[in-house]
């Protein structure tokens, strides 16, 4: 391939959109151009990376013996409709009518309608485990798409789905997926982090995340440096009572805190710790008003919340809302004679000595005791972790990092096949619905992912085994026969010899040629300049920057060599 005729328009300039360091520089790089709003078209640079991603992600999936098929992106209601995620599912699903009005949406994932083929045609426990995969653009309509490909409303994803007679065989088909992600990221040379996650909108009792470490990223997770215990900050869990200060049982006392409104300045008020004070937080649960009561040195985390309420749908509650509800001004609310229900953090309960609102304005009560002064509707673990928590397998801090999210697998039960009376005829004469599993692998972010890790000021550093090209061979100066002649001999021979490579054909100063090379990021520079005279060349590694000088007779050797050593690794 010649970069003279090759679409791979460069930018000096960041674009103003592009915030994430992956976007800016798959831009920049020529990787992709925007189209609209989180939809972008992938230019051939781009979608040389992608099919590598895409080729690495099929030879893991075929040597579990999972089977590729191809589900349609336009999807009828009726399976979710079944499942009555139709309504669930929430504006994040693009909805049409055909011409006739029947209702389709523009699929965000596919558990329905893979649970409707295999409903259609398996039908014994003889044809389990059954293990599918597809490769497939879903739509999501994310109320703010950032980041490039990383957030976007169009996107390309694996979607892997298992359906096992038990759970002791839904356990193998689980760690299959599970492993096959471990190799899959490993080849793609990024550092990466399974966490323990919270289900989300797909359902199910149990999940976990790959999170690729990058310093940009929407996924905030908690790890424990001693036992390796790791999960999203939404599913992490701790238990900090035993932090609480030790004070027996004082007398309830309501005083006077004017203007005091917010934690930090009602505890410097009173002089307590904000872990001694409770905060209360109005929230509207579908359609119904809750007050949530953590410590005073907490976040509600409320993905947690909803899950603990089996809401489909909460908000914080707006400032009028909350006054109506509380029947005081914000800033005073709290659980003493409240009237509406109560969910209660885990920590809050069995706590003494607190100062909570006195749902009256200018007012708090101190000495407040759970159990004796108010008591919730409901307990639940609903606070977000923090940084030093204590770790819930073996007590040792864990700290909060941000990473990237590129892979999820999912325990989902019977949740589907129940709902969808997709069964299957056991040993024993018995229908039984299956028990189903769901792993997804974002293809497009998976790109960004390694970008995040793969970079520096010059731009991108491919690993070879997602590299668009592993050679550039770049002649200094093309009016010169000799260095012409050179250059594409090497091409030409390489080519020859499997190795992808590009050539760098353009009149254009050296200078910026080795601009682009480095915005690419080939893994290997090829340079023919004046030291051909001598009968030498030079080949630059784009990771190391180290330079090696040879005779263009050696370079092919050389060439296959790295390339070997680097798959290898």
């Amino acid at each position: 391939m010649k970069l003279s005729t090759y679409l791979a328009p460069t930018l000096r300039e960041v674009p103003s959109e592009a915030e994430a360091p992956s976007h800016q520089l798959m831009l920049r790089a020529g990787l992709m151009r925007k189209l609209a709003s989180g939809v972008y078209t992938f230019l051939p640079l781009g979608l040389k990376v992608l099919e590598k991603v895409k080729r690495i992600v099929k030879e893991e999936m075929d040597a579990i013996g999972c089977q590729e098929m191809l589900m349609p992106a336009i999807l009828p209601a009726e399976p979710w409709q079944e499942t009555g995620r139709w309504g669930i599912y929430g504006s994040e699903m693009f909805k049409l009518k055909d011409r006739k009005g029947r209702d389709f949406c523009l699929g965000p994932t596919h558990e329905e309608i893979v649970t409707l083929h295999v409903r259609q045609e398996v039908s014994s426990y003889r044809q389990l485990p059954m293990l599918l995969y597809q490769i497939q653009t879903k739509y999501r309509d994310e109320i703010r798409p950032r980041f490039g490909v990383i957030r976007a409303r169009e996107f390309l994803m694996k979607d892997m789905y298992s359906f096992d007679r038990n759970e002791q065989m839904f356990e193998i088909s689980y760690k299959k997926a599970f492993d096959a992600y471990c190799k899959i990221l490993k080849r793609c040379n990024v550092t990466y982090v399974p966490v323990e996650a919270d289900t989300g909108a797909i359902g199910g009792s149990s999940s976990h995340e790959f999170v690729v470490q990058a310093d940009l990223g929407e996924c905030r997770y908690a790890q424990c440096p001693k036992c390796n215990y790791a999960a999203n900050i939404e599913a992490a869990k701790a238990d900090r009572r035993n932090d609480l200060q030790k004070e027996d049982h004082e007398n309830l006392c309501l005083v006077d805190t004017p203007n005091q409104k917010t934690i930090e300045d009602v505890a410097c008020f009173l002089n307590k710790p904000q872990q001694k004070l409770i905060k209360s937080m109005i929230y509207k649960a579908d359609d119904k008003f809750v007050m949530a009561c953590i410590r005073g040195d907490d976040e509600i985390c409320e993905p947690k919340l909803k899950k603990t309420l089996k809401s489909q749908k909460i908000e914080l509650a707006t400032p009028e809302e909350t006054e109506i509800i509380t029947k005081s001004a914000v800033g005073f609310a709290g659980p003493i004679g409240f009237d509406g229900p109560i969910i209660a953090d885990l920590e809050v309960i069995n706590s003494m000595a607190m100062v909570a609102g006195g749902l009256q304005k200018d007012k708090h009560y101190t000495g407040v005791s759970h159990g004796r002064d108010w008591k919730e509707t409901m307990v639940g673990d609903i606070r977000e972790i923090k940084d030093s928590d204590p770790c819930p397998k073996c007590g040792a801090k864990m700290t909060v990092q941000t990473g990237l999210e590129v892979g999820h697998c999912f325990n989902l039960g019977t949740k589907y096949s129940s709902s969808m009376n997709a069964t299957f005829l056991d040993e024993d004469g018995t229908s039984k619905p299956f028990i189903m599993g769901c792993y997804g692998l974002g293809i497009s972010r998976a790109i960004a992912a390694i970008i995040e890790q793969h970079m520096d000021v010059d731009g991108i550093i491919w690993p070879i085994s997602v590299a668009p090209f592993h050679v550039i061979v770049v002649p200094l100066n093309t009016k010169d026969d000799l260095v012409s002649k050179t250059a594409e001999e090497i091409y030409n021979k390489l080519i020859q010899a499997g190795v992808e490579v590009i050539i760098d054909d353009r009149d254009l100063q050296a200078g910026v040629k080795f601009k682009d090379a480095d915005l690419m990021g080939f893994p290997l520079r090829i340079i023919v300049g004046k030291k051909i005279k001598e009968g030498l060349v030079e080949i630059k590694d784009r990771e190391t920057k180290e330079t090696f000088t040879m005779p263009p007779s050696n370079v092919m050797e050389f060439v296959h060599q790295k390339i070997a050593e680097s798959i290898k690794a």
